[in-house]
């Protein structure tokens, strides 16, 4: 258990991060989501004592977290830290001893890691002579191959083409079923939707949404009907059970309050013509934030 209680990081008369209380369980991939300046990489660097908070406690398993603590711990940050010149497997096993692994020991962790990405021809590549998302799978390895029982990742999967972004999303979830509590950040909403059980919405450095995804979404109140239909549903934009009408290439998007304002919606349809699709959905993670804090980003 990864525990923050009115945590407060503050830079002259700016709170980067302002009272922020919340628990994060062990074993579970927990996501932080926010645009850029909400505070969620001030608050791992917190976390990992790379900075001092101005208030308030961080405790991991009831006990303090620092340097005794680092060969427990992973940490991959957004901003990438390789160094250029070295060759890849001399660099992993740099790396690996700083988090007290032997040579012996990290030798076979690496040529698995490698061989996993498909990447084995690069051991004895210069990380500068590797793509930008071939070097974040290098960044990747470094914080992954002492085997850490808490791992941190900050904006994991930035940069990568979607086949590089589905090979991590494996080894994320293998290596939380393997028991590692896994903290990452995005500003991708579907990926905190996709891989995380519960979260935290930070807007200016403040939490306005914490908690299980199910139960955030539960407690919502709101749900989505997707209409595609062969005639214009644009009348339905001034029905009163519609409190949010969108309108798609194929139809429409509205956002109701109760199943039984969705049941309103698909009556109005009926006689105007063919409707390919009507579907209850449950409202997704942009939903929520667009509602919650009034913006909306890719």
């Amino acid at each position: 258990m990864l525990k923050l209680e009115n945590v407060t990081k503050k830079f002259g008369d700016f709170a980067a991060v302002d009272h922020l209380s919340l628990e994060i369980p062990a074993k579970q991939m927990f996501g932080f989501l926010g645009a850029n300046g909400a505070g969620k990489t001030t608050t791992f660097r917190m976390i990992l004592g790379l900075m001092d908070q101005t208030e308030g406690d961080i405790s991991w398993n009831d006990g303090e977290i620092g340097y005794e603590q680092s060969h427990l711990i992973g940490y991959l940050p957004e901003e990438r830290g390789l160094y250029p010149k070295l060759k890849v497997e001399d660099q992993l096993v740099y790396l690996a001893k700083l988090r007290g692994m032997s040579k012996q020991e990290a030798v076979p962790e690496i040529n698995r890691w490698l061989e996993r990405f498909k990447v084995p021809e690069y051991r004895t590549k210069k990380v500068e002579e590797l793509s930008k998302g071939n070097q974040q799978k290098i960044q990747f390895i470094s914080a992954v191959l002492h085997k850490p029982k808490l791992l941190i990742l900050d904006e994991p999967f930035s940069g990568l083409d979607p086949v590089n972004v589905g090979m991590l999303k494996e080894a994320v979830v293998e290596l939380k079923e393997a028991g590692t509590s896994i903290v990452f950040s995005s500003h991708r909403m579907e990926h905190v939707e996709e891989l995380c059980e519960s979260l935290c919405i930070m807007h200016k450095g403040k939490p306005v949404v914490h908690g299980g995804l199910k139960e955030i979404k539960r407690s919502f109140g709101k749900q989505k009907v997707r209409i595609e239909a062969e005639f214009d549903v644009g009348f339905l934009r001034d029905k009163e059970e519609v409190l949010h009408y969108k309108e798609t290439s194929e139809g429409a998007i509205c956002q109701v309050k109760e199943d039984k304002d969705a049941e309103e919606l698909f009556e109005a349809l009926q006689g105007r013509g063919f409707v390919r699709q009507f579907v209850l959905e449950e409202p997704s993670l942009e939903d929520i934030f667009i509602e919650k804090v009034g913006e909306s980003y890719e």
